[in-house]
């Protein structure tokens, strides 16, 4: 069993800021945890409560699960990482994410199509920001600079803040083959939005790929695979899991369309395609509840450790036994306290 560390996922807010986020962020760094991170979707940002909380902390790293990539221009997220990297002492990591068509079109106003030429360019501009060699170009076709057109006054610049680190590490979301390929060559880790431990095999050939590829930056020995983990301790193993079915009918059914739903393949890539379709008709007939009602126990469990402590625990050895190198943990204090007692 591999050495795993744990990160604190706080997530993107709901109707308000989480009333108790200083105090989890306190206790994960006091208890060991090696990172705490944020997300964003369409309500509150990844950066700004990163740093908010973060400035509470000395140790832990602080990242984003996720930034999306047409939230901000590839040279305003070098910007951000740069500044949040020098106010944290060297502790930011850059999670990266494309989001999904609804999200990237309805929300930003920006184009969703060939997301993995856009990832490309996109961290090839945010590592040249960064490395602050020379002035910033790039002659691609999703995020030209200088920009074409216009005025004619636009000319490369550099950088005026000299990064504390040249090189801080970036992180991709990826569920799709040719993503995790993606992600192994480019990037310095990757986060599969719903892992399963029994089911990371297959993609085991996409990362072997991404890996082989001429430049690529990392090895399968340094390379993070952040996973989520989802942790609710009740002795009723089915009223534990009922506190996720919503959130997967959401995912399953509701994040994305019919034709496109990055998250629905990945339930069915782990053998559940007769049940992701039953969720997906429910929540898109506007039958939410229903659709939650029908999400099997044995799904939460594949992507959730849910249920008595002691089952917790003799479940955790498979995930220690898999790929992933860091486990992202939400929950209370007491959560925290639990998964540090068994795994630090």
């Amino acid at each position: 069993m591999g050495t795993l560390k744990l990160g604190l996922q706080l997530g993107y807010w709901g109707a308000q800021p989480p009333a108790n986020a200083t105090e989890l962020v306190g206790e994960a760094e006091r208890l060991g945890f090696d990172s705490v991170w944020t997300a964003e979707a369409y309500g509150s940002d990844a950066l700004t409560p990163l740093a908010w909380w973060g400035s509470r902390t000395s140790s832990v790293r602080l990242g984003t699960a996720l930034c999306q990539l047409s939230a901000r221009t590839p040279t305003a997220m070098g910007m951000a990482a740069l500044t949040l990297d020098h106010l944290s002492g060297g502790r930011f990591v850059l999670g990266l994410g494309v989001s999904g068509p609804q999200v990237v079109e309805g929300w930003y106003g920006q184009p969703f199509p060939k997301p993995l030429a856009r990832t490309r360019e996109y961290v090839s501009v945010v590592r040249q920001v960064l490395a602050r060699r020379a002035p910033v170009t790039n002659a691609g076709p999703h995020y030209p600079l200088p920009y074409p057109g216009g005025t004619g006054l636009g000319k490369p610049l550099k950088a005026i803040v000299h990064p504390l680190r040249n090189d801080i590490p970036i992180i991709l979301g990826a569920e799709g083959p040719k993503n995790v390929a993606l992600a192994a060559e480019i990037a310095d880790g990757w986060f599969p939005i719903f892992f399963s431990p029994t089911h990371m095999d297959e993609f085991a050939t996409s990362l072997a790929e991404g890996f082989s590829r001429p430049g690529a930056r990392r090895t399968v020995d340094d390379f993070e695979v952040i996973a989520f983990c989802p942790v609710v301790v009740d002795d009723d193993v089915e009223r534990a899991a009922d506190a996720f079915r919503p959130m997967l009918a959401l995912y399953i059914g509701g994040m994305g369309a019919r034709e496109m739903n990055f998250h629905f393949d990945v339930f069915v890539r782990m053998g559940f395609e007769a049940e992701a379709h039953k969720i997906q008709d429910l929540y898109l007939d506007g039958r939410k509840d229903e659709a939650a009602a029908v999400v099997p126990t044995s799904m939460v469990e594949n992507i959730a450790l849910v249920g008595p402590r002691d089952k917790i625990r003799d479940e955790l050895a498979t995930w220690q036994g898999s790929i992933a190198t860091t486990l992202l943990v939400a929950g209370s204090t007491d959560t925290l306290r639990m998964m540090a007692e068994f795994l630090l």
